[in-house]
């Protein structure tokens, strides 16, 4: 009888473990990185706009579409594994950068950042995610909207980089202002972030030892 007790109870494991669904399988990281959370209810958002046809100020149907496109692609780059984002300094001054805090490990996800410092002509280190971009109190800068349009930004406030975004500043020859390779760059200002925003100039910047890391050559 205690044979048999032992062959049933052994059956029944086995069974268990050929029907029974996987739950015990870790979701993919990146669904626990918050920018993906955020991203992904921002897609969620606009689409209920889109479906219910609901009107939002300052964008036309077009512009939503392009919004979405752009929010897709940035979903797709966390799926395929691309959790950081890159940032190219080109702007004949030294860049102040947001990136990783210190001893944070590889496959540890944080809402705050640490303040690098770029070095003209240098591209920060590929998989080592530049978050964001800090713009001096007494910056100008020009970026598009998702629209095409010239949207004028002041200094004080950071530009925040898409995983899976190269980020390329440069300083516009003729007006002095710094230009962005991206339409619809996310613009964050003190209080709606919980990094250190500094109220500085660009000749306090310039006189920071470069430190963040970048790629050779």
């Amino acid at each position: 009888m205690k044979n048999f007790k032992y062959i049933l109870m052994v059956a029944l494991l086995l069974a268990n473990l050929m029907f029974a669904p996987p739950s015990f399988a870790d979701a993919p990281s990146f669904t626990k990185n918050p920018d993906y959370i955020a991203l992904t209810k921002e897609i969620n958002k606009l689409q209920t706009l889109k479906e219910t046809h609901a009107a939002v100020e300052g964008f036309t149907t077009e512009e939503i579409d392009k919004k979405l496109n752009e929010l897709e692609f940035q979903k797709y780059a966390f799926e395929s594994g691309i959790n950081w984002g890159q940032c190219r300094n080109e702007t004949g001054k030294t860049l102040a950068v947001y990136g990783p805090e210190p001893n944070l490990d590889d496959d540890e996800y944080s809402l705050g950042a640490s303040l690098y410092f770029l070095a003209d002509g240098k591209t920060t280190k590929d998989k080592w995610d530049c978050k964001g971009v800090f713009l001096p109190s007494d910056i100008k800068a020009v970026a598009l909207t998702p629209g095409g349009q010239n949207q004028d930004l002041t200094g004080g406030v950071v530009i925040k980089v898409p995983n899976g975004t190269n980020l390329v500043l440069k300083t516009n020859a003729d007006t002095g202002a710094i230009e962005f390779n991206q339409a619809g760059i996310q613009v964050l200002k003190p209080g709606e972030v919980n990094w250190f925003i500094p109220n500085v100039s660009q000749a306090i910047v310039d006189a920071r030892v470069t430190n963040a890391p970048t790629n050779k050559g």
